[in-house]
């Protein structure tokens, strides 16, 4: 076919498909890495197949699970670290099909840019990849997507999209056999997680500290090091007691809070009494609500406030649920109770 005078090409309307090019071939290996029993987590095709017989189910039903990293972001691109948004990224996605009782089996993301840097964009998928490592989650496929004029120079958005299986008898939350006196165990988090960032960026804005400033809350790190912590991913430590069936209800503590999370996992008739007291405020926290003013109801609402996964269990399995927790590197510890009401 013949070139056309003054022709425009696809590269001069700002979309490089050979960067594009590059950053799959640079991403390759890292997915790779990521293969489990069911996926060979290969990248090229339309698709991705999973083999859930290969993976151990016998009756299953598929979960679904989106999610994305919010402005927590903003801290990445403005300080220029994009090493851990991706773990994120997979965190807030695996450890929601927890709360359905699912183990994670493949994980696809989205990153759209304006215009693609292709070290930055191959640094933030190893996180995405690192993040399906501590899952035992495949990454199996994405989507990069390079458009001008929808994103200021250095700025990206991603998005998460994972699947999981869980047997048809082990599906959460077992409302019906939750009752009073049932015990609520919460798993320490990591700091905010991907939550309440806008808030967090504003009371940073407020304390007048630079992102480069040694964090007043965490000996050793600077102000962004401690606030780019990445989300804890709970699947390696959690889902053996799923599936010994020890676990009645599981949240999520994400936006929203210990005050919109845990009913979501809560039978109707049912709620959780919690002992504010049973564990101490991070220091991430109290220097937030210190700084920005922020009222306590506000604080459990916006924040995890420490725990990042609450479990619901039968007394008489607290001490098994506990021990097998704190054996696989929990912080974990009662935080109350069902009642009912």
């Amino acid at each position: 076919m013949s070139e056309r005078p003054n022709g425009l090409t696809y590269a001069q309307a700002g979309v490089d498909i050979d960067a594009g090019n590059a950053l799959v071939e640079r991403i390759k290996p890292l997915a790779k890495a990521t293969r489990r029993a069911g996926a060979e987590a290969s990248l090229g095709g339309f698709g991705a197949l999973f083999d859930l017989k290969a993976a151990g189910y016998a009756d299953p039903l598929l979960v679904t699970t989106t999610d994305g990293v919010g402005t927590k972001l903003k801290v990445a691109i403005e300080t220029g670290r994009h090493d851990t948004v991706g773990i994120d990224l997979v965190g807030m996605c695996v450890n929601d099909l927890l709360a359905q009782g699912a183990e994670p089996l493949m994980f696809l993301d989205y990153f759209a840019t304006g215009k693609l840097d292709v070290e930055a964009a191959a640094t933030v998928v190893a996180g995405i990849a690192e993040g399906c490592r501590q899952a035992n989650c495949a990454l199996v496929g994405g989507e990069t997507a390079e458009m001008p004029g929808m994103y200021a120079d250095g700025d990206y958005d991603m998005a998460g999209f994972c699947v999981g299986a869980v047997d048809r008898d082990k599906v959460l939350p077992r409302l019906g056999d939750q009752k009073p006196g049932d015990i609520l165990i919460g798993l320490s988090s990591s700091g905010p997680h991907s939550n309440g960032y806008s808030l967090v960026r504003r009371i940073v804005e407020r304390s007048g500290l630079p992102w480069e400033a040694a964090a007043p809350f965490s000996e050793g790190q600077t102000l962004a090091e401690a606030l780019l912590t990445p989300t804890r991913i709970y699947v390696r430590s959690v889902l053996p007691h799923l599936k010994a069936g020890r676990i009645k209800g599981l949240a999520h503590i994400t936006g929203g809070g210990l005050i919109e999370n845990p009913p979501r996992a809560i039978a109707e008739g049912l709620t959780a009494r919690f002992d504010w007291n049973a564990w101490a405020l991070p220091p991430v926290f109290d220097w937030l609500q210190r700084t920005g003013g922020v009222d306590d109801h506000e604080l459990h609402r916006t924040f995890n406030c420490g725990v990042g996964l609450m479990l619901i269990v039968s007394p008489e399995d607290l001490p098994d649920v506990l021990e097998g927790l704190v054996r696989a590197d929990e912080d974990a510890f009662v935080i109350g109770e069902l009642a009912a009401g």
